[in-house]
């Protein structure tokens, strides 16, 4: 179990490490790093998603549909019960509240993700990743976007929350992080066929999507002064260790099988994402409380998913 442990995880913490020390030794500048994070964004994580979920056959993705709801119950409920955290007991603004959410109910997909379940459930591990993307790209993360422009237009704004989040939702659906998994699972589902040409072609920028991911992200936590007090404790342990427990005890409702169990808690063990200060910064909100939550998520992360893995029967 120890080396399946290692297995799993080494790939994952090496990479970030590497990322880590590039950015606090100066060999590669942590403070501006979005063109990096468009690249990674925009062009090698989407692809890599795309040739995953196109090469599975339709009973790969329809087997997953109780995975999917229960997902969206536990994104969507740990952001509002976050959200309602910040802005009564903790006191944070609301663009603040709204980062600080996002970075605690949306587990690191987009990196951890993709070389974790790849190492822990094989190809078949790519859909689960997808599908945990998908899902927060459709709910919580234009909800944030949504909080956001609300908190910077003020509140004799025109329009609603509602509409505003109808923006949000209209602009998250156009990043390619969204629409490349939405495509490769619709052309899945209608039984087209890919080219192998096509998956040919994107093969060469999806293999570096997972290390590119991780690379930034340990860039991105170098660049991150770490507090510690209550509001970041809630954040570690909600992450870390209530969210996984919420969603295993959601499994077991909804009668989900082993397998699909064992991908819904591993992926919502994973630790706290980046999104949260990647959809602030433009607005100029780049709270500590996010940066420290992620920095300490992280370390904290390699007890938590070493424990996941090897209490979870992920075999067989």
């Amino acid at each position: 179990m120890a080396h399946q442990i290692a297995t799993a995880l080494l790939p994952v913490f090496f990479a970030l490490a590497l990322g880590y020390g590039a950015g606090k030794r100066k060999i590669v500048d942590n403070q501006n790093v979005s063109s990096i994070n468009h690249m990674v964004m925009m062009f090698a994580v989407p692809a890599a998603l795309f040739v995953s979920i196109s090469s599975k056959s339709r009973s790969d993705i329809t087997s997953h549909g109780g995975f999917i709801a229960v997902l969206v119950i536990a994104m969507v409920a740990v952001y509002v019960v976050t959200l309602q955290l910040q802005l009564k007991v903790f006191k944070l603004d609301k663009a603040s509240a709204a980062v600080q959410s996002l970075t605690t109910a949306f587990p690191n997909y987009a990196s951890i993700g993709l070389p974790l379940s790849s190492a822990v459930f094989g190809d078949e591990g790519a859909i689960a990743v997808a599908i945990g993307i998908a899902v927060g790209a459709m709910t919580i993360s234009p909800l944030t976007i949504a909080l956001l422009e609300d908190a910077k237009l003020g509140p004799d704004a025109p329009g609603s929350t509602l509409s505003r989040f109808c923006a949000a939702l209209g602009k998250s659906v156009r990043k390619p992080i969204f629409w490349s998994p939405v495509l490769a699972f619709t052309l899945v589902l209608a039984d087209v066929h890919v080219p192998d040409l096509v998956q040919t072609a994107l093969t060469p920028i999806g293999v570096v999507g997972a290390g590119a991911a991780l690379f930034l992200t340990g860039l991105m936590l170098s660049a991150q002064k770490v507090t510690f007090g209550p509001d970041v404790a809630y954040g570690i342990v909600m992450k870390n260790a209530l969210m996984p427990l919420f969603v295993w005890g959601l499994c077991g409702l909804f009668g989900l099988d082993r397998l699909n169990t064992a991908e819904a808690v591993l992926l919502t063990s994973i630790p706290s994402g980046f999104f949260g200060l990647v959809f602030g910064a433009p607005f100029g909100v780049r709270p500590k409380v996010s940066g420290s939550t992620l920095m300490l998520s992280t370390g904290a992360g390699i007890v938590s998913l070493s424990v996941v893995i090897s209490l979870l029967p992920w075999r067989g």
